[in-house]
């Protein structure tokens, strides 16, 4: 590796961290604060194997276990209406960004069968 290749390496290493904070990493959530924010998702994630019909036929994605800042990702894709599903458009509006951290933290921490209560 020559010396060039050596500094563009070096250099993209350490831009990267900034990169993630720049692009919206979550901040860190509450999991115990996050399990007492969950009345409006186990409705529908809180049933295993629930599938339903609005705006189409679909299977529930499960939260318990996910990845934490993927769930938060989505809770804001949703907010903004960078995803469009209608329900969970109108449930991310609703939430600020400590609540999407405490229930991004909630569910990554937590396992199918916690996830449901």
């Amino acid at each position: 590796m020559t010396p060039a290749m050596f500094c563009r390496r070096a250099a993209a290493a350490l831009a990267f961290p900034a990169l993630a904070w720049a692009q919206g990493t979550p901040s860190a959530g509450d999991a115990a604060a996050g399990s007492q924010k969950t009345q409006m998702c186990v409705g529908c994630h809180g049933i295993p194997g629930w599938r339903t019909a609005f705006p189409e036929v679909y299977k529930v994605p499960k939260l318990g276990g996910q990845h934490e800042a993927y769930l938060a990702k989505a809770l804001q894709q949703y907010r903004s209406g960078a995803r469009s599903h209608p329900s969970m458009r109108a449930i991310a509006t609703s939430l600020s960004d400590k609540d999407i951290a405490d229930l991004a933290a909630y569910y990554a921490g937590a396992t199918a069968k916690t996830a449901s209560k």
